[in-house]
């Protein structure tokens, strides 16, 4: 099942949608969907993310000294 939805793009972005629409020959729409899809999937798994660390803060699960520096040093950061 699928519904209709009509939004707004200003004049540079659609002319950039229709020319991707062209050269990926897939309709403007199908991109549109396609690009809403992903941006919903990467933002609910970033606010699943916010919402497990805070609970973890809420908690007062931190990461310890020795975590971190860890954590820093594999990364070539700090003292590690």
């Amino acid at each position: 099942m699928s519904a209709t939805m009509t939004l707004r793009l200003d004049d540079d972005l659609k002319q950039r949608l229709d020319r991707l629409s062209r050269a990926t020959q897939r309709t403007k729409s199908f991109l549109a969907a396609q690009a809403i899809r992903e941006f919903v999937v990467l933002n609910e798994w970033q606010v699943g993310e916010i919402e497990q660390a805070v609970a973890e803060a809420d908690r007062e699960e931190f990461a310890s000294e020795k975590q971190v520096r860890s954590v820093l040093g594999k990364w070539g950061v700090g003292g590690g």
